[in-house]
């Protein structure tokens, strides 16, 4: 998995900088974030430092419950989730594309879930993102 690219933890990314560095994809991020909005309502975003190697992540919550982590990278960005057992076998009658299923369903399990990472390169990659967090947040 490639590296963040804020990895100064004595300098939080502003929105300014963040658009920057997503170029082209900048439109993807706001589609998403709009998308949230509209269908969820408001989330409350919490930049944090997890590592050097990884750099500031933000986390994205709705309603005090963690929907995703946003990694920006360079001209792209990767959200990462965090699906229960109701939500994997959501997934799984889904009809988002067998690679994420499978990803998903051969993650390690842990206390929190399974997790999976979707790297938004295109406009494909935004739709499952959405039919991503429709579920996260119905389950």
């Amino acid at each position: 998995m490639e590296s963040g690219v804020f990895t100064d933890k004595s300098i939080e990314p502003d929105n300014d900088r963040l658009l920057k560095v997503l170029a082209e994809s900048g439109k993807f991020w706001e589609e998403i974030k709009q998308h949230i909005k509209e269908k969820h309502g408001n989330t409350t975003e919490e930049w944090k430092f997890y590592s050097a190697k990884y750099g500031w992540t933000l986390k994205t919550l709705l309603k005090k419950r963690n929907l995703f982590f946003f990694t920006p990278l360079d001209g792209y960005f990767r959200i990462g989730f965090v699906f229960g057992d109701k939500a994997v076998a959501t997934v799984e009658q889904s009809n988002l594309p067998d690679d994420i299923k499978t990803e998903l369903k051969n993650a390690r399990k842990y206390v929190e879930g399974r997790g999976l990472w979707i790297e938004v390169k295109n406009q494909e990659n935004v739709e499952n993102v959405k039919k991503l967090i429709n579920i996260k947040v119905k389950n």
